[in-house]
């Protein structure tokens, strides 16, 4: 039995970032990912435009947390995974 996966596209971008890595851009190839996956479904799109990735003090990734704990996704695809701090859900 195959699993369905319950997706967030989360994009992330700081003040810094050029235009390759836009919300946009990431957005679209987070899409373009997904959709040669048939197992995988968008259900939520969440960004934060304008924040550091120090730390997960951002609006939409708490929102995000949120929907994996009322278990509304089961699956968060980004551009690039490099969290360089652990998550932790209880």
């Amino acid at each position: 039995m195959q699993s369905i996966f319950y997706a967030a596209a989360y994009a992330r971008t700081s003040k810094d970032d050029s235009d390759s890595s836009s919300i946009e851009n990431q957005i679209e190839l987070i899409h373009s990912y997904a959709n040669s996956a048939p197992d995988i479904n968008i259900v939520s799109e969440r960004e934060d435009n304008g924040y550091s990735g120090i730390d997960f003090d951002r609006p939409d990734f708490r929102g995000m947390m949120k929907d994996i704990e009322a278990g509304k996704i089961n699956c968060v695809i980004v551009k690039e995974p490099y969290v360089k701090q652990k998550l932790k859900i209880s």
